[in-house]
């Protein structure tokens, strides 16, 4: 074996040296040439467009229009949100315990010392989905019908009622305005400050789900399934429904995966210590919209989206109180979760009715 002259050495040295400091600086310096990161901080693709990706093109190109289109929210959702797993159960069931993301959180992110009560009201509840019919069908299309005054004089009516699944929020009103808003109602996602009062105002066919955001919650929703008297509002922050009318077989608890995904994996909200703290809860909307990925095959929505430079114009469809009347929310942050929804509209994720996003 030959042994090397110095002056071997000594270029080899050299060329051994210039590799790699080019090394070095390259992978210092990556951002002068163009070069950014894929992903932003929340996990979502940077560049987003509406165009499928080419295995999608290939699974649904062929699909007429109209025609339900088998696991699309969940393959859009991953191209552009990789972390995304679909199969999260809308509703709590009995063995809600081996829930293990949201069993060690307390309300609103989780059920934890909430536990004995959960159970008492499913042991009374007995039903866990949305009925055999929906339950069986092999693809679902969802729209989720926000509040916003946008969907004023639309004429969506008849649009939103050919969705397999209407999901309304809160107390919003379908009487009288189902020309714009329909008057199909699958569920209505509720807590109890924003639950109908007046029993009359309840649709018949409608399953009533309940959305828990601090322990307080559980006990009203217990004394509403078991038909008591209503007893401790203490704790509310506006007057509350004094009973529900429903039967304790159409009543549902809400998984609250869904509200510890939309704030701290979506939207990017103060972590807090997993408690509920100044500017770090979704909206009931984004919560519905988050439930939806996981449980619905085609997404839509209608009536969401607040514009701050229309402050004359209605806050809701079925009031007169305007836009200008909202302050920054001391729980919502109203602008991080817009920059969330955007995303999901500008992929196509989902499809928004009324242009509001």
């Amino acid at each position: 074996m030959k042994t090397m002259k110095p002056t071997q050495k000594l270029i080899f040295f050299f060329c051994s040296m210039l590799v790699v400091g080019f090394i070095c600086y390259s992978s210092g310096h990556l951002h002068l040439w163009g070069q950014k990161p894929l992903y932003d901080k929340q996990g979502f693709l940077l560049q987003l467009d509406t165009k499928l990706p080419l295995e999608l093109v290939y699974k649904y190109g062929n699909l007429s229009e109209g025609v339900c289109k088998p696991g699309y929210a969940e393959a859009k959702m991953t191209s552009i949100y990789p972390k995304f797993m679909r199969r999260v159960p809308m509703f709590l069931d009995r063995n809600f315990k081996r829930l293990a993301k949201v069993g060690n959180y307390f309300p609103p992110f989780g059920f934890k010392t909430q536990e004995k009560i959960i159970d008492s009201i499913l042991t009374y509840t007995k039903n866990y989905g949305l009925g055999e019919e929906l339950d069986s069908l092999s693809c679902k299309r969802c729209i989720i019908v926000g509040n916003g005054g946008i969907l004023f004089n639309k004429s969506l009516g008849s649009r939103i009622d050919d969705y397999d699944v209407v999901v309304r929020l809160n107390e919003a009103p379908v009487s009288g305005y189902g020309k714009d808003v329909g008057t199909k109602t699958t569920l209505r996602i509720t807590y109890p400050e924003g639950a109908i009062q007046k029993p009359e105002n309840y649709e018949k066919d409608s399953l009533f789900v309940f959305s828990a955001f601090k322990p307080l919650d559980f006990k009203w929703l217990r004394q509403m399934v078991f038909k008591e008297k209503l007893r401790g509002t203490e704790g509310f922050w506006k007057s509350v429904a004094h009973s529900v009318p429903r039967d304790p077989t159409e009543m549902r608890i809400l998984n609250p995966y869904f509200i510890q995904e939309a704030a701290f994996q979506f939207i990017g909200l103060p972590f807090n210590n997993g408690l509920m703290g100044k500017g770090n809860i979704p909206t009931l909307g984004t919560v519905a919209i988050t439930m939806a990925l996981h449980n619905c095959d085609e997404v839509a929505v209608a009536g969401f989206g607040y514009d701050m430079n229309t402050p004359h114009a209605p806050l809701h469809y079925y009031e007169t109180v305007k836009m200008s009347t909202i302050k920054e929310s001391w729980t919502h942050n109203i602008s991080k979760e817009k920059e969330f929804l955007r995303k999901l509209v500008k992929a196509n994720v989902i499809t928004d009715l009324t242009n509001g996003i």
